[in-house]
């Protein structure tokens, strides 16, 4: 069974950093891109940063670039998203997602396995 498990998440200053960790079990990930979405309370999921199966591209939304940073460690099916300089409005629910493709892509629709979420509150 396939499982992907967030951790990372908690409380931040205004400006400060986190590093979110998502690590995939129940098959290998390696051919697949993995992506990070959000979602904040009473709004929709919404994309924040993708990378390709074989870390040669990153997508990021405007609203992160310049200061999240995606990664991924295939031989630890495992995937990163160190941001820095936080804002209030950062605060969300972050999950991790497993596309069905091996390309960069940023419509949830397209992603196959979710995780739970870790939450991210920023204060100011």
């Amino acid at each position: 069974q396939v499982q992907l498990v967030e951790s990372g998440g908690g409380l931040v200053q205004t400006g400060g950093s986190l590093r979110l960790s998502c690590a995939a079990s129940g098959r290998t990930f390696s051919r697949n891109s993995m992506g990070w979405f959000r979602q904040a309370p009473g709004k929709e999921r919404e994309f924040v940063a993708a990378i390709t199966w074989d870390i040669t591209s990153t997508w990021y939304a405007d609203s992160v670039k310049g200061r999240f940073t995606i990664s991924r460690d295939n031989a630890k099916n495992t995937v990163y998203l160190e941001m820095s300089s936080l804002k209030p409005e950062d605060a969300a629910l972050y999950y991790c997602a497993v596309a069905r493709v091996m390309n960069i892509v940023t419509s949830p629709a397209v992603y196959a396995y979710w995780g739970q979420g870790t939450q991210v509150t920023v204060s100011s």
